[in-house]
């Protein structure tokens, strides 16, 4: 189908049709025949290694010709070891159980009706993406294997690696006797293609917006179907002073400084007073790996190497090598500091106090709330999902990692001997 030669809506609604009937076919499917899918697509994968490594490399020559580099071009390479893990996350996924079908209660009611309440997929979701031409098969085979049918839209700086993936894929369904419509890309660039998706109410239950900040803007704002997203990844950890200190420094410096550009990424350091002089030690480890702290008054007080920072950085995701530092008077000021400013994506504490830690976790209101660990564990893969396609802050359904579960809703099943119900 040539996209250009037919109106936005018309061809994603084709698209659509499709997937629906692809759905409709994978909700019968048996745990079997996803996971005989995923495994033939993770061999054509390495069997076209050839083809998707050279279109991967004219994604690069073009996106180095356009000036791209740094983490955004590091984040478009490919190489054989990047290939073979794309192939084995597919693999990784078909191993999982299967989340279709799941009884997830039960009970008898006092007339003799028969209830549960068990898991199906959501349908038809549409992922919009950009840049990692890995998510193409994350999100495929996560999908799949949760019964729905995908619509991808990977984004213009990797179009002929997600065209070379996605290709893999489908000759791997159609080998496993799969619907191939069960993985559709949408084949044009054209951003109309975008907003057409987006407006696709009747034939997309679920949006799934995996990229910066102006695409999910987008998402959020133009969607008529429910989004899973997360817009920023302003996360905190709160410093108290029964923690450990070198248990405290290492996990800030983790946090901050595994990969400072992921959403997981801890941005902005709460200290209480009590323990501010412990500050310097941390300074100097951070100083080290290059990275820049800022920090309020009471910090600075401490440290002349933390920077000024301003009201604009208790609200700023950084996605880069600096750390905002605020001083905070108790566990209840860190808290009121998050709630004001955090983005409800991951919040923590370093504390040994058992009641300061019940307390915050059970009053910080984000989607991941961590006790003496990095904000990095923020991740579906961590979380023992297998994969992720994104995490969502909302609190609809779907929170936090999206992996195989927040891919299913439920329906009622109500078994009865005969009852009727009266006045």
């Amino acid at each position: 189908m040539a996209m250009t030669d037919t109106m936005p809506e018309a061809a994603i609604a084709e698209l659509g049709q499709r997937a629906q009937r692809a759905a409709a076919g994978l909700a019968q499917c048996a745990a079997a025949e996803k996971n005989r899918a995923l495994i033939e697509a993770a061999a054509k994968i390495r069997s076209g290694a050839a083809v998707i490594l050279e279109a991967n490399a004219a994604d690069l020559e073009r996106a180095r010709a356009g000036g791209v580099g740094g983490a955004m071009l590091d984040r478009l390479v490919l190489d054989d070891a990047r290939l073979e893990a794309v192939a084995g996350g597919l693999e990784q996924v078909a191993a999982l159980a299967d989340p279709v079908g799941r009884e997830l209660a039960r009970w008898a009611r006092p007339n003799g009706l028969d209830i549960a309440r068990v898991a199906v997929p959501v349908g038809v979701i549409g992922v919009i993406y950009e840049s990692r031409p890995n998510v193409t098969a994350d999100a495929a085979a996560l999908c799949l294997k949760a019964g729905n049918a995908v619509i991808l839209r990977g984004g213009s700086e990797a179009v002929e690696s997600n065209r070379a993936i996605h290709a893999a894929i489908v000759s791997g369904l159609e080998s496993a006797g799969v619907d191939p419509d069960a993985v559709q890309m949408v084949p044009d660039q054209d951003r109309a293609l975008v907003g057409a998706l987006l407006g696709a109410h009747e034939w997309v239950d679920v949006i799934v917006p995996r990229g910066g900040r102006s695409l999910v803007e987008r998402v959020q704002r133009d969607a008529r179907v429910p989004v899973f997203a997360h817009l920023d990844g302003n996360n905190h950890l709160y410093w108290h002073p029964s923690a450990e200190p070198w248990m405290a420094t290492e996990v800030i410096v983790n946090a901050k400084m595994r990969r400072p550009g992921i959403c997981g990424a801890l941005e902005t350091l709460l200290i209480d007073r009590d323990c501010i002089d412990r500050l310097p030690g941390l300074v100097d480890a951070l100083d080290g790996l290059g990275c820049e702290v800022r920090g309020d008054a009471s910090a600075r007080a401490i440290d002349d190497r933390i920077r000024k920072a301003t009201e604009a950085d208790w609200a700023t995701e950084y996605l880069d090598a600096i750390l905002a530092v605020r001083c905070v008077e108790s566990p209840d000021a860190a808290m009121d500091h998050i709630a004001r400013h955090g983005s409800g994506h991951t919040d923590g504490i370093l504390a040994a106090d058992p009641g300061v830690i019940e307390s915050f976790l059970n009053r910080v209101d984000s989607a991941i709330v961590v006790q003496n660990a990095s904000t990095q564990f923020a991740d579906g893969g961590e979380f023992g999902f297998g994969a992720e396609i994104g995490i969502a802050t909302g609190r609809l359904h779907a929170r936090g990692p999206v992996g195989l579960e927040q891919l299913t809703t439920f329906k009622y099943l109500v078994r009865g001997t005969g009852q009727t119900r009266g006045d």
